[in-house]
């Protein structure tokens, strides 16, 4: 890659963003990928409604149309306001005011320091990322959302039909110079889904989804969080792609992508 790196996946732009090629995606030049829009959304959300008392803990997110690099505005408000329970509600128009992304995003009361402890699973069985090898780059000459994350290969690969699980670090700012936040690190994470675990070649056929909906049951620790992911690709019926996020500890949640598949 010849051309310099973009500050980061996003800059402010008024009262929007600017996408620079650390936020494109694989399937249109001038889109961003699924996982940085995701990760915009959490931040618009934590911005907008920082309850302490509360915890994020769902992202239903549309993905109407392709997102544009070449600017957006992120709207947000309350959908059900409550105390115990809250719905807020995201969206991302293009500057033309086309809605071309949104999120229902869920909140509930965190759990009592009283409460008993549930813990079902320990630290992930798969390789941890110090000893995973360094992802094959599927467009080593281009720059992209693989360009703003280190990617290492624990089971699997992107280049292989069948499951896969990844190891991601994120290290560009998701806007301007802000540091990255553990959220950021998850959400981007759970857009890979259907990307490392394909069930097809990328250079024949395009898998692409247009909703993707997160589950958290808590933030991960430490700097890299895993994407461990399957796809279901049923011919005449429908696609989609599965996934269960960790970190050096243990599960933090999961991912769930339904998949447009067709021939380029």
């Amino acid at each position: 890659m010849s051309e310099p790196l973009p500050p980061a996946m996003f800059l402010t732009d008024g009262d929007g963003f600017v996408g620079t090629a650390l936020a494109r995606g694989p399937w249109d030049e001038g889109a961003a990928h699924g996982g940085p829009v995701a990760a915009l959304i959490g931040r618009a959300v934590e911005r907008y409604d920082p309850d302490p008392t509360l915890v994020t803990v769902r992202y239903t997110i549309e993905l109407l149309r392709p997102v544009p690099l070449a600017g957006i505005v992120v709207r947000t408000t309350t959908v059900r306001p409550g105390r115990r329970v809250r719905l807020i509600g995201v969206s991302i128009d293009d500057r033309a005011g086309t809605e071309v992304a949104r999120a229902t995003v869920l909140q509930v009361r965190a759990a009592d320091d009283g409460a008993p402890v549930a813990v079902h699973d320990g630290p992930p069985t798969f390789p941890p990322p110090e000893a995973a090898p360094a992802a094959i780059g599927l467009a080593p000459d281009r720059i992209g959302i693989t360009s703003a994350v280190e990617l290492r290969s624990a089971v699997g690969s992107a280049v292989e039909p069948g499951p896969a699980t990844y190891w991601f670090r994120v290290h560009a700012p998701l806007v301007d110079d802000e540091p990255i936040t553990p959220r950021t690190r998850a959400l981007i994470a759970a857009d890979f889904g259907n990307g490392i675990a394909s069930e097809t070649s990328i250079l024949t056929l395009v898998f692409i989804n247009p909703d993707l909906t997160v589950h958290l049951h808590r933030l991960p620790t430490g700097e890299w969080v895993a994407n461990d992911a399957r796809t279901w690709l049923v011919p005449g019926g429908a696609a989609r792609a599965e996934a269960t996020l960790y970190d050096a500890d243990g599960p933090i949640g999961s991912a769930t992508q339904h998949l447009y598949v067709a021939a380029r």
